[in-house]
């Protein structure tokens, strides 16, 4: 986003690292392939479900008031041949007037907030094993990640992931969409959190981004928030087959409960 004349910061805010819980460093290496070996399915899972998704942007004054906004709602569907396409069902003009969205809040939007660490994606990344993190009562690896080496063009994440220490899934990233940019280009990029909810009993899917973050610009800062919901999944052809990840016990929560603000859990 750049402030409007151009535009972001980030804050981490996790639980409580645990003491470390020892593992060696093989170990760690396995839970790491593991878990992208699950993303990658996953992902490919997800290119055969239709959903409906709300992204808002909305500028904020020093008392919470809103400034200006920017929204579209649209449905991720499948048309007549089977090619999957996004239908615009929403979208007013946007009152944004302290802010410009840009090519990389676009990107971010759709490929970062939503962040998929698949084995293909794992040699762009350091990924570095910060211990056991206890996560809405859910145990949790967690792993700092950032990128090895940006290129021109391309936009990476770089924060934290939390894994399910039991199935090995991430439910949790937070963090903030990087890149490189042009010199003395003023384009700043929120800090965020997606959660994960637990689809048709074994498929974690994004189902909620926020970022309430202050973005500091070069001559002043501006306050935004912005929510994406991801809802209504619902499986329009079953052509990926899941080897692993059978659908979690009964007793144990299927997703996250919902932080303040978010939307309810769903169960599967």
């Amino acid at each position: 986003m750049r402030v409007s004349k151009m535009m972001v910061t980030l804050a981490l805010g996790t639980g409580a690292l645990l003491a470390a819980d020892e593992l060696t460093q093989p170990q760690i290496d396995d839970v790491i392939q593991k878990f992208a070996a699950k993303e990658a399915a996953f992902a490919r899972a997800r290119e055969n479900y239709t959903y409906h998704q709300t992204a808002r942007i909305q500028t904020l004054d020093g008392g919470g008031n809103q400034t200006g906004r920017w929204e579209i709602a649209s449905d991720i569907v499948f048309s007549t041949d089977g090619k999957r396409t996004e239908h615009v069902v929403r979208a007013p003009v946007s009152t944004l007037q302290e802010i410009t969205l840009t090519p990389q809040d676009m990107q971010d939007l759709k490929d970062v907030q939503p962040f998929v660490l698949t084995t293909g994606e794992l040699p762009k990344y350091f990924i570095r094993y910060l211990g056991k993190d206890m996560l809405d009562e859910i145990p949790c690896y967690a792993f700092a990640v950032k990128p090895k080496k940006m290129e021109q063009g391309q936009r990476y994440f770089q924060g934290i992931v939390w894994v399910d220490d039991r199935d090995l899934q991430i439910v949790k990233s937070y963090g903030r969409g990087v890149g490189l940019l042009k010199r003395n280009e003023d384009n700043q990029f929120p800090k965020f959190e997606t959660y994960r909810e637990q689809i048709d009993g074994k498929y974690w899917f994004p189902t909620y981004t926020i970022a309430n973050d202050t973005l500091h610009f070069r001559e002043n800062d501006v306050r935004i928030r912005q929510t994406v919901r991801y809802e209504d999944y619902k499986q329009f052809r079953a052509d990926t087959t899941i080897t692993f990840g059978d659908a979690v016990d009964d007793g144990k929560p299927s997703a996250l409960p919902a932080k303040p603000g978010a939307p309810p859990a769903k169960k599967p």
